[in-house]
Formats: structure tokens, C-alpha cells, sequence
């Protein structure tokens, strides 16, 4: 059965075999912490990668540098999320000789910075870390929408060492009070609830996004944890990733429908 962990934000801790990961805080309104988080991962070779950024307090600062020789190991970092941007200036800022990777919209939200030239969501970070990181984006649905408000799609990163998902809003769960407990993520994994408005105007996308879901679930079927940007970590038993995947599929199945029997689609 799948075990919901959350912890408080500034925590650093090892899920094993070179996975680190960073617990932040978002605060929605100023109000309610969702929680963020990025990730410091292990490579094989001994190099280290930051899954999304985040700004180090002294404490966490001082945990990554006795990792990574004062941030001299740090190869590279990865923004996997076209929506979380607060603190990739100060990452790259921090960390001036790692490779910078992001999508389109970073690259155009910050160009001044000094991006490698492809795009995560377009196969940027296909081959680089060999079997230690693999890397799915979500088919069917669009990676930023015309409405920005619709934060739907990412760039997910399995590190098959630990296995660990490492994923921003696409698959969340939160723990949170009410009214935010009624939202339909709150206490188990599911898609993020701006499905609907992410899909991609055509009549396949509902179908090409099922697909998706199912071949990722099956390609990283050995996962043991999902770790969620807001705000929890979840945990499986041997076998039961693709299990979650499908009954979130199923909470879905509706808005799916909905998209596929739309009369016309532009």
C-alpha cells in the first residue's frame, strides 16, 4: 500500500544510491505552504545533477557542498518545469560552471543566461546520464498552454539507482488543509487537476496521453517512489507504480472521454 510522507521545507534527505532530496517552500497567497523541491543526484562517475532549482538556505548550502566539493562536482542542472523559474537565476548564479538545462519557456523567460541550445521537451537530456537518469515527457497534452495558468506538463525524471520519480505537477499528491484537502491530488497520486485545459486541440490527443501514461508506468514499472513538488513523497511496494498510474488514469477517464467526443477541436 502507498505511503504518504511529507516533511518540513528545508530538509535535505537520502532516499540512497546518490539520490538527495531538497524540500523547499512555495507559499500560495503568502498563506498555505504547498511545498516545492528540487533534487541533487549522484552520477556514477561521481559528478553531480540538480533536478529544478532552488535557493539554498545556509544549512542546505552547506549539505551540498560537503557532497559536491563546494559545488565543484555539480555538472550540471536540469529545470524540468516551465513554470517553476523563481529560483533558477540563483541557481545558475551559484553554480556558474554547470551546464544549464531547460525548456522553451525558460530559455525565453531568461535569456541572459547561458542555456545549452536544446530543450529539455525536446530530447536535450536523451543519452546524457546513461541509466543513472532517464527522462519522459507527457505526449498529448501541451507543454505550455496560452492560458498560463494550466501548469499541467513537465519533463519527468526516473533515477533508476534509488527508484526515484522526480516530478513537478504532472503526477502530484499534497497533504494540505481544508479547502485545499478537497482538491482531488490531495492524499493520493493523481493527474494535476488542469488536464482538461493541457490537452492538445485534436481528437488523438486524449488517447496519445493514455498511451503515454501506460508506457511510462511500464517502462519505470520497478519505481518504489514518486516525489512530488507539492509537497509529499510517496512511497510503493514492489510492483504498485503502475497500479497508482492506472487508477489515476481511471479518475481521469471522464475528461478524457470529454476531449475525444468534443465536435471540433482548434
Amino acid at each position: 500500500m502507498a505511503e504518504i510522507t511529507k516533511v518540513k521545507p528545508g530538509t535535505l534527505t537520502d532516499f540512497g544510491n546518490g539520490f538527495h532530496h531538497i524540500r523547499g517552500s512555495f507559499k500560495l497567497g503568502g498563506v498555505v505552504d504547498l511545498g516545492t523541491h528540487c533534487a541533487l543526484v549522484e552520477l556514477p562517475d561521481g559528478r553531480f545533477v540538480f533536478l529544478d532549482s532552488y535557493t539554498l538556505d545556509d544549512d542546505l548550502k552547506a549539505k551540498v557542498d560537503a557532497l559536491t566539493d563546494g559545488g565543484k562536482k555539480v555538472a550540471a542542472i536540469i529545470n524540468v518545469h516551465p513554470f517553476h523559474t523563481l529560483h533558477i537565476e540563483w541557481m545558475a548564479k551559484t553554480y556558474p560552471h554547470a551546464k544549464l538545462y531547460g525548456t522553451r519557456r525558460h530559455h525565453e523567460k531568461f535569456p541572459g543566461l547561458n542555456w545549452e541550445s536544446d530543450f529539455c521537451e525536446a530530447g536535450a537530456l536523451d543519452g546524457l546520464f546513461d541509466d543513472a537518469l532517464t527522462f519522459s515527457t507527457p505526449e498529448g497534452v501541451q507543454m505550455v498552454c496560452e492560458d498560463e495558468n494550466v501548469h499541467f506538463s513537465s519533463v519527468l525524471a526516473y533515477h533508476r539507482p534509488s527508484k526515484t520519480i522526480f516530478v513537478d505537477d504532472t503526477l502530484s499528491c499534497i497533504k494540505a488543509p481544508f479547502p485545499l484537502s478537497l482538491l482531488p491530488f490531495t492524499g493520493k497520486l493523481a493527474f494535476h487537476p488542469t488536464l482538461a485545459k493541457a490537452l492538445e486541440p485534436n481528437p488523438y490527443a486524449a488517447d496519445a496521453f493514455r498511451e503515454w501514461a501506460i508506457g511510462m508506468a511500464q517502462d519505470w514499472a520497478d519505481a518504489r517512489r514518486v516525489a512530488t513538488a507539492h509537497n509529499t513523497t510517496v512511497d510503493f511496494a514492489p510492483g504498485e507504480f503502475p497500479e497508482k498510474v492506472g487508477a489515476a488514469l481511471g479518475q481521469v477517464a471522464g475528461t478524457l472521454q470529454k476531449h475525444r467526443d468534443r465536435p471540433a477541436h482548434s
